[in-house]
């Protein structure tokens, strides 16, 4: 089992976050899948909650029965997109909250996610994916390289599951969406 590391330090009365193994990235294509994969991802995991084209409302009341699902799984689950949600517990490619994690396709985005003093960085395409059929993957190798750049924990991101990512070595999790469908 790998190490579980802490995020920074929280503001006075927070407790202290645990940055999880194992994530979920959401979106529209999920369509009722979602609450199948929010049940099996683990204990501890991870939620990135993106549905970027829901409008206003329907995102911000799509997110509230997340965050019940989350709290009663205790999960972390941070949100993508530019509008703050109650109960965030972190932000996704923008800072805020307790946990800063970062997209990185490239090392200039790895020099990006480190100077906002993020957490963790999602490192991706690692492999390819369904949900971008055809588009150029980096490779575990590359994906290392480029994601040490950041100087904080790897999540590898695109074609995981539980297989590729015990074969992985300098990752400390992983990102799916099919995984979770499974």
């Amino acid at each position: 089992m790998r190490t579980r590391h802490p995020c920074r330090p929280p503001r006075a009365g927070k407790r202290l976050l645990v940055l999880p193994t194992r994530w979920l990235m959401t979106d529209e294509r999920m369509g009722d899948e979602l609450w199948r994969a929010l049940a099996r991802l683990p204990r501890g995991g991870g939620v990135i909650f993106r549905h970027y084209s829901l409008a206003p409302l329907e995102r911000r009341r799509l997110f509230a029965r997340v965050r019940r699902v989350a709290r009663s799984r205790g999960l972390v689950l941070i949100r993508a997109g530019m509008k703050r949600m109650a109960g965030e517990q972190g932000t996704h490619g923008q800072n805020g909250g307790s946990i800063v994690s970062w997209p990185v396709h490239s090392v200039a985005q790895a020099r990006r996610a480190r100077q906002a003093s993020a957490a963790a960085v999602f490192v991706s395409p690692v492999f390819a994916t369904r949900s971008h059929p055809g588009d150029k993957h980096l490779g575990e190798r590359r994906a290392r390289v480029i994601g040490r750049v950041a100087g904080v924990p790897l999540i590898a991101l695109g074609g995981m599951d539980e297989r590729r990512f015990r074969k992985l070595s300098g990752f400390h999790g992983y990102a799916a969406i099919d995984a979770w469908l499974r």
